[in-house]
């Protein structure tokens, strides 16, 4: 049986998947082989496959555990009781705000997404349909109630705030000259502005 935890207590998945997300994001997903995650993560083969299927289940894995994450906070915001503009504001810079804090996650993720197999391609893709369509019913909930404007399509709206959220990988630098609130309340504040009456 796989030892669970290492001297300080990581679980052994944890070290698998800090592991997986150093190596991708440092050699790229289709150069680096099974044998160096285990070998950086300082176990056998049979403890990654104990806890994951394949080098696919960890890409996937690394992408949903974000995922996760940025569905329950959008959640949070979304059953808030607090005005319509108040949720969506909160919801549009938590996830620049999660996705600045998980960037190499981000990174890997859509520079390897191509190598999931088709039904975890699948998979990933109707978990962010869910996240984009509870993001885009804020925004219909605020068109519906005359607080933001109808003349941009819904659809539209999330395609444009999400589109600088996904490239953020692309540009964004933590020693850089704005930090990740600072980038968050840009982009919302430009969403917002895009959505006035």
């Amino acid at each position: 049986m796989p030892r669970t935890t290492d001297g300080d207590g990581t679980p052994v998945p944890q070290r698998l998947l800090a592991a997986a997300t150093r190596l991708f994001a440092e050699q790229g997903y289709d150069r680096t082989s099974v044998q160096e995650i285990v070998e950086a993560a300082g176990v056998t083969k049979g403890a990654l496959y104990h806890y994951f299927g394949s080098k696919d289940d960890l890409l996937h894995e690394v992408y949903a555990r974000v995922l996760r994450v940025q569905q329950e906070r959008l959640d949070a915001f979304a059953n808030a009781d607090e005005p319509i503009e108040k949720r969506l504001r909160g919801a549009a810079a938590d996830v620049v705000v999660t996705t600045i804090e998980n960037l190499d996650d981000a990174m890997i993720f859509f520079r390897s997404m191509h190598h999931l197999s088709p039904e975890k391609n699948k998979q990933v893709r109707a978990e962010r349909r869910r996240y984009h369509e509870r993001f885009r019913a804020l925004i219909e909930e605020g068109q519906r109630t005359g607080v933001f404007s109808t003349a941009t399509p819904a659809d539209l709206v999330v395609d444009y705030h999400f589109g600088s959220v996904h490239h953020l990988s692309t540009w964004y630098r933590p020693d850089g000259p704005m930090g990740a609130q600072e980038v968050a309340d840009h982009l919302a504040d430009l969403l917002l502005r895009a959505l006035r009456p």
